[in-house]
């Protein structure tokens, strides 16, 4: 009697283990995806369809076991141990070695049949309950409820503890090895029901023994496949609560990546920095506050701490693990100046759009330096409601530069956030320049006040920008020039109607 009652709470607590396991395989398929494949919107819902879809199909197999229900649970965790405890090391493997849609091919297969695995898990845990002598509806329900408490604590698990500490690798081996321990305590207490059992241990063992090797070696081996898809000699990898940064370094350039999207080459960012500051800075006679919204490289402040009459500059970046690289890592500190440290700097962690709704302070001159809109949660700092509250803030003579991704391989994705920066009721400027690690490069300057690049003056020390030059990158050619001319071809990126997420897939998609 004791013995059944210990089974019975051990599959209780057996549901609601694997739930947590399976809660964080799909949030980390879901993760691999946004990382490697991009677009995390359009990857997070497609690795959850496919897994519900799979837990679906699982659980309408599960009818045709009706026999072993102990050892068909056991077998089950084995192959979700082993199949989820190696996918993120071979996602990494086959987007390094094969590319070229095989990668995807391969997560959502594998999100598939972890999911499968999944669903057949509980309907044997409920016939097994009921089998041991619960009643079918205290099984159901017992069972249930851990299953739905589990995935809340997985999906806290995943997103506060494991992918910012363990990262995707390790944490996909150390679930693998807590579906096996399942499987191997329950194969402890249900020994007397199974023949064999030496096979079944032995099975059991192998799988942990490939678990541990990849929890102790796998992301060292998965950081050369990575390498692979950097080319250049990584020199930092961390997973952050929000996003995956690497640095690398090949001699003098040092590269900084954010789920994989290039942020800067140390060999031509100046181009860039330069091109993003000094106009907008220069606008303005003897500028006294600044707010750099984005750039936690510390690039952009290096250039504005140029300007002895700024009193103040405030950066708001949303993650501050790269603040802190940036504070510490020699290679940024050398790039940066230091400039994060220097006395006239606040560094604010948070999300641009909540901190300027929860300010009152006005800016005379203000930088949006910030990712491309490539999913939801960054498309709503490319919209009009964001860009009004960046006005907003302006001083009545201020100026705001803004940058605004590729005129050449994204021409209408610049034309619409300039086109949105406009609704605003400012008036805009277009800028753009060629920097070489990341191709032709555009800016939008606003302001209440009418602008003209013709008598702006660069009275600081620069590597590239001159006075003379900037009227002439204001100039765009045929290819470049804003396709949407007419007022009624204009459109508008907003929170409501974002049309600028599927643009900009759709004009990337061949770089």
């Amino acid at each position: 009697m004791e013995t059944k009652f210990k089974q019975s709470q051990f599959i209780y607590w057996a549901s609601g283990i694997v739930s947590i396991c399976g809660i964080i395989f799909e949030v980390l398929f879901g993760a691999l995806g946004s990382y490697i494949l991009g677009d995390g919107v359009k990857q997070y819902t497609l690795t959850i369809s496919l897994f519900l879809t799979g837990m679906g199909i699982g659980a309408s197999l599960s009818e045709k076991v009706t026999k072993e229900l102990i050892l068909s649970f056991i077998y089950i965790e084995y192959f979700v141990a082993l199949i989820g405890g190696l996918s993120s090391f071979l996602m990494f493997a086959a987007t390094a070695f094969f590319g070229n849609g095989t990668d995807a091919l391969f997560l959502y297969s594998i999100t598939l049949i972890v999911g499968a695995l999944t669903g057949v898990e509980l309907p044997i845990l409920i016939r097994k309950a009921n089998e041991i002598g619960v009643t079918l509806q205290k099984s159901t329900a017992r069972v249930l409820f851990s299953d739905y408490a589990g995935g809340l604590i997985g999906g806290l698990l995943f997103a506060f503890f494991l992918r910012p500490q363990l990262g995707m690798v390790k944490t996909a081996f150390l679930v693998g090895l807590i579906n096996l321990t399942v499987a191997m305590v329950v194969l402890y207490l249900f020994r007397k029901e199974l023949a064999r059992k030496w096979i079944h241990t032995v099975v059991g063992g192998v799988i942990g023994v490939i678990l541990i090797i990849g929890l102790l070696f796998g992301e060292m081996i998965a950081l050369q496949f990575e390498e692979k898809i950097y080319t250049d000699p990584i020199i930092h990898s961390e997973e952050s609560p929000y996003q995956k940064i690497i640095l690398t370094k090949r001699q003098d350039d040092v590269r900084l990546y954010l789920d994989g999207g290039l942020q800067f080459s140390s060999i031509d960012e100046h181009r860039y920095h330069e091109l993003l500051i000094h106009p907008a800075a220069s606008m303005v006679d003897q500028p006294r506050k600044a707010l750099v919204l984005g750039g936690g490289d510390g690039l952009a402040v290096r250039e504005l701490l140029k300007y002895d009459s700024l009193q103040s500059i405030t950066l708001v970046d949303l993650d501050g693990s790269v603040v802190e690289l940036a504070n510490k890592n020699p290679y940024l500190l050398s790039l940066n100046e230091g400039s994060l440290q220097n006395d006239r700097v606040e560094v604010i962690q948070a999300d641009a759009f909540q901190y300027l709704e929860g300010q009152t302070a006005l800016f005379d001159v203000i930088f949006v330096d910030l990712p491309d809109p490539n999913n939801e949660s960054l498309n709503k700092l490319y919209t009009k409601e964001f860009y009004s509250l960046v006005r907003n803030h302006l001083q009545p003579d201020g100026v705001t530069a803004i940058q605004a991704t590729s005129p050449v391989f994204a021409r209408e994705v610049y034309w619409t956030i300039s086109n949105t920066i406009a609704a605003t009721g400012m008036n805009v400027e277009n800028l753009h320049i060629d920097v070489p690690s990341f191709g032709n490069w555009g800016f939008v300057l606003a302001s209440r006040e009418p602008m003209t690049m013709d008598n702006i003056s660069i009275d600081v020390d620069t590597e590239y920008l001159t006075s003379d030059l900037l009227p002439s990158l204001a100039m765009f050619g045929k290819d470049e020039d804003n396709p949407m001319q007419a007022e009624e071809d204009r459109e508008i990126n907003t929170l409501i109607d974002p049309v600028l997420i599927q643009m900009y897939e759709r004009e990337w998609q061949y770089y």
